[in-house]
């Protein structure tokens, strides 16, 4: 019955959702014998009326840019119209895919994962004032959403990078090597920042499903496995909160989707 359920959610179409954001992960579960775990690709997105929207879930033979490839253009071909934002971490098979299936949108590297791999390259006593300084990058910027946003972000980057470069150099090439990634964000309504700018929120449903995995054991296959990480998310999205609008953020969101994307009527053929 489950099994069911989930392959017709996963075939339905997707034409009605026009997306301001779209969330990408991916988590291991084990689910055949003998085997390592395999990678469950997700996606969900916030709409134009930014209600939160559980979008696909797919397995992966690996967390590649083929498996990658195949979940995107699965997604434009049942009708999802491209997003302005897409969050992703850094796997280099999920952004090349993501560039080139939506190509027409931004991208915002999770800066969750980008503390962490700045982190990895920096000694442990030295993390805790690392990772406070990291996050002054972004926090607390008041300039407008746009360009100037930015360059205050770029500003404090290079003080930031300035400051450990002598002892730090491959954790800060990390972090200026991926800061156009990291300030996507910024382009779009202050309100959203926080909430835009890391895939925290799939991560945390994900650690609810693999509990449930724990409890079962090996699952018995591919689709027993995709069935139960489904009605877990399923579920969970029902309480997932949305994102408010100010006036401004609106009409920036707007002028941005007009960039992007195009007027309406070419959004509409395209």
């Amino acid at each position: 019955m489950l099994v069911s359920q989930f392959e017709v959610w996963q075939k339905r179409g997707l034409s009605e959702y026009e997306l301001d954001y779209l969330f990408c992960d991916a988590s291991f579960f084990r689910y055949h014998p003998a085997a390592k775990g395999e990678p469950i690709l997700c996606s969900w997105g916030i709409t134009t009326q930014g209600k939160k929207v559980f979008i696909s879930l797919s397995a992966g033979a690996a967390e590649s840019y083929d498996s990658w490839h195949a979940h995107f253009s699965d997604l434009r071909e049942r009708g999802l119209k491209p997003p302005q934002l897409g969050i992703t971490d850094g796997a280099h098979g999920l952004v090349s895919a993501f560039e080139q299936v939506f190509s027409e949108s931004l991208r915002q590297k999770c800066t969750v994962h980008g503390c962490r791999e700045v982190l990895e390259r920096v000694s442990k006593a030295d993390q805790d004032q690392v990772k406070k300084d990291y996050w002054s990058i972004f926090n607390g910027i008041e300039a407008p959403p746009g360009e100037e946003a930015v360059t205050v972000a770029q500003e404090r980057a290079t003080q930031f990078a300035e400051k450990y470069a002598s002892r730090y150099p491959r954790a800060m090439d990390c972090l200026l090597d991926n800061l156009s990634a990291l300030t996507a964000h910024l382009q779009f309504p202050v309100e959203h920042r926080e909430r835009i700018r890391h895939t925290n929120l799939l991560e945390r449903t994900f650690g609810e499903s693999r509990r449930r995995v724990k409890v079962i054991g090996r699952l018995p296959g591919e689709n027993s496995c995709l069935s139960l990480v489904w009605a877990v998310l399923d579920r969970a999205s029902v309480g997932w909160r949305g994102l408010e609008t100010s006036v401004p953020g609106i009409r920036r969101l707007q002028d941005l989707r007009h960039q992007l994307l195009g007027p309406p009527e070419l959004r509409a053929t395209g």
